[in-house]
């Protein structure tokens, strides 16, 4: 029987919770907009994942840069990509810190993600007349159709859909993280299989276009009988924390910022 050190074990920090808007949406008047529970207070959606003396964030939101302070996050190995949206990379002129003392920060994402950060970061991402001071990177593009190594792990890219625009999770281990999903097709749920943790993102109540509601995660994490389940990218219309998170199945649970977690 294999024995599984702490350090070979995942730590997951949510650095955020959040949707593109974030709670408190600003100028609201929503009553969860206003309460004083910190549970209910959520930055742009992202994870840190460590182990061994790995850091590694998933996605990189305009909240980026409080999040490194907040968790005192000194170095990064790297940053997996799941989609090009603002709420997931419009953090990263805040990689600068990192490369300063590091070098080149790696990057991971599909072609199509890649292509528009040429664009809307073409500073960082071409070489040519590069400023001073600005931060560079090293591209890794992936595929959902190939597995990679990463910190000397094994990173299983699953493709799910954000209404018709293709969005990579990762699974590393027996945890996976799913951000900005509507469907996922019966042959990325089969990668899916034998999951100690699920993070999966769960906007609100009621029905949207473009993202899962909350009956529709719970009818998913059913399908992919996880151990357990955390739900992320939350609107401020899913309601108060600790009033959603009762009503919950045994093995699912309302994420929040700064919660840390252990996956083997």
């Amino acid at each position: 029987m294999t024995k599984i050190t702490f350090e070979k074990m995942l730590k997951i920090t949510f650095l955020g919770t959040g949707t593109s808007q974030g709670i408190p949406v600003i100028g609201s008047k929503h009553p969860v907009c206003l309460s004083t529970d910190s549970k209910d207070k959520r930055l742009r959606v992202s994870v840190l994942i460590q182990w061994d003396n790995i850091n590694l964030v998933i996605d990189c939101g305009p909240d980026f840069r409080q999040q490194m302070l907040r968790e005192k996050v000194t170095h990064l190995d790297g940053i997996f990509f799941t989609h090009e949206h603002a709420d997931h990379s419009a953090g990263m002129d805040d990689v600068r810190p990192f490369f300063f003392r590091q070098g080149d920060i790696p990057v991971f994402g599909s072609q199509r993600v890649i292509d528009n950060f040429k664009k809307r970061f073409d500073y960082i991402f071409s070489n040519e007349n590069k400023y001073p001071g600005a931060p560079s990177v090293t591209v890794k593009v992936i595929s959902p159709k190939s597995d990679f190594k990463f910190g000397g792990k094994k990173i299983v890219p699953i493709e799910v859909m954000h209404n018709k625009l293709p969005v990579i999770g990762y699974r590393i281990d027996d945890f996976c993280y799913l951000t900005d999903i509507k469907t996922i097709n019966d042959t990325e749920i089969k990668k899916l299989k034998g999951l100690d943790i699920l993070v999966l993102s769960c906007l609100r109540i009621d029905e949207h276009p473009n993202h899962l509601n909350l009956q529709e995660a719970i009818d998913l994490i059913a399908k992919i009988s996880p151990k357990t389940s955390y739900l992320t990218h939350i609107s401020h219309l899913m309601g108060f924390h600790n009033e959603v998170n009762t009503s919950l199945p045994n093995n699912i649970f309302l994420a929040y910022d700064t919660l840390s977690i252990n996956s083997k």
